[in-house]
């Protein structure tokens, strides 16, 4: 598959539109709080388990953190020692993620960038790990709602990363083959599901908690950020 062939990008929400560690470390902060109880100890413990280094901050590549789902997230911490019920904590941090959008810091102008009208019908669409509430607040709060085709939350019927559903629930909501898609994201779990999906490309970008060595050998392109898709795809005047 050539760049000239894609029609359609499907975009992961955080670590991709969203800047991880700006958006995601008090979050991560609040999460182990809410999990913990107020227990500064247990909170640092359930930090480390599911990824996050409580003193730097560093989030360790395709852990919870940086790639599981509202519910993973939740029985990774129980697992690691929460004593809260796993369904409340999920409850919990569902409602902490979607509040969360309204504080969410963007990796550039989003509205802007998907603001401009794309050549040859391009689609657009976002895919997220959190709910379709937390992906449409999001896209309400950035001026996209009327700029993307299709806003999948991983609780709105389409499966959970990396299975193939988000992408061929755009495909279907877009009218595209998903060879003439292409998925971009921050982590391997955004790149295997474009695989699994059979995308025409899977760009990796690094704004969120992959890095060019772990993220090489399940993309087919690596960039700093979205705004060099423009570079990659000019035919589809992403930016």
């Amino acid at each position: 598959m050539t760049a000239a062939q894609i029609k359609g990008i499907l975009f992961d929400k955080d670590g991709t539109l969203l800047d991880y560690d700006e958006s995601w470390l008090p979050v991560n902060r609040e999460l182990a709080r809410i999990a913990s109880q107020g227990d500064p100890a247990l909170a640092d413990h359930l930090l480390l388990a599911t990824g996050m280094d409580p003193v730097t901050g560093h989030i360790v590549p395709d852990s919870l953190l940086a790639a599981g789902n509202t519910r993973q997230i939740a029985e990774g911490l129980v697992a690691a020692g929460s004593r809260v019920d796993v369904i409340e904590l999920t409850i919990k941090l569902d409602a902490l993620f979607s509040h969360a959008a309204d504080f969410s810091v963007p990796v550039t102008d989003l509205a802007a960038f998907f603001r401009a009208p794309p050549r040859r019908g391009a689609k657009r669409g976002g895919a997220c790990g959190a709910t379709g509430r937390a992906c449409r607040r999001t896209a309400q709060r950035f001026g996209l709602a009327e700029c993307v085709s299709c806003m999948a939350g991983e609780a709105s019927g389409f499966g959970i990363k990396p299975d193939a559903g988000m992408v061929l629930g755009f495909c279907k909501a877009t009218g595209l083959e998903p060879a003439q898609a292409a998925v971009v994201g921050d982590n391997n779990h955004d790149l295997h599901m474009g695989h699994n999906a059979e995308a025409g490309l899977k760009i990796a970008v690094l704004t969120g908690t992959g890095s060019r060595e772990s993220l090489a050998a399940a993309s087919d392109y690596c960039l700093n950020d979205i705004t060099e898709l423009e570079g990659l795809l000019p035919d589809l005047q992403l930016a």
